[in-house]
């Protein structure tokens, strides 16, 4: 690795740093003891699982934003941050990427050249993953964008 990539692999591990570090400090100690369980109308379940797919989307190529706006998405709904990681393919490709929740997780999978992203919403606990549209919405703009819920872990 050269020293100007290295340079920035250090500057960006250090933002990295402080950014999990300021949202760690935003957030109430996890505790382990609970299970996070969620208890509806009878029907006791794991959590609520959202599958969304965006098309006609923009901003589909840009690391930053995407994490910004998953990351918004998880603080509006009542998640607690633990770790995110973006992978970008190439200067003109997709990014996939996970933002890790104690109360499981946010992934996405875009492709840019068809404006379109697959986005996958698990929260289980007080947390509604359906509060975190809002901040992808904003975000990436789509034309069309499709929802589909289920329940995870029923109990029966």
């Amino acid at each position: 690795m050269d020293s100007n990539a290295l340079a920035e692999f250090e500057m960006n591990l250090e933002e990295a740093s402080e950014m999990q570090a300021e949202t760690q400090t935003l957030y109430p100690v996890v505790d382990n003891t609970k299970d996070y369980f969620i208890e509806r109308d009878g029907v006791r379940y794991a959590g609520n699982h959202i599958l969304v797919e965006l098309w006609g989307a923009s901003n589909l190529d840009d690391p930053k934003t995407i994490e910004d706006a998953l990351c918004q998405g998880a603080v509006v709904a009542g998640a607690t941050i633990l770790h995110s990681h973006f992978h970008h393919f190439s200067p003109y490709s997709g990014v996939s990427g996970v933002v890790v929740l104690a109360e499981s997780h946010i992934s996405i999978h875009t492709w840019p050249e068809k404006s379109y992203a697959a986005i996958d919403i698990f929260m289980c606990g007080d947390c509604d993953p359906h509060d975190a549209l809002p901040s992808i919405k904003i975000a990436f703009q789509p034309e069309d964008m499709d929802v589909s819920a289920f329940k995870r872990g029923v109990i029966k």
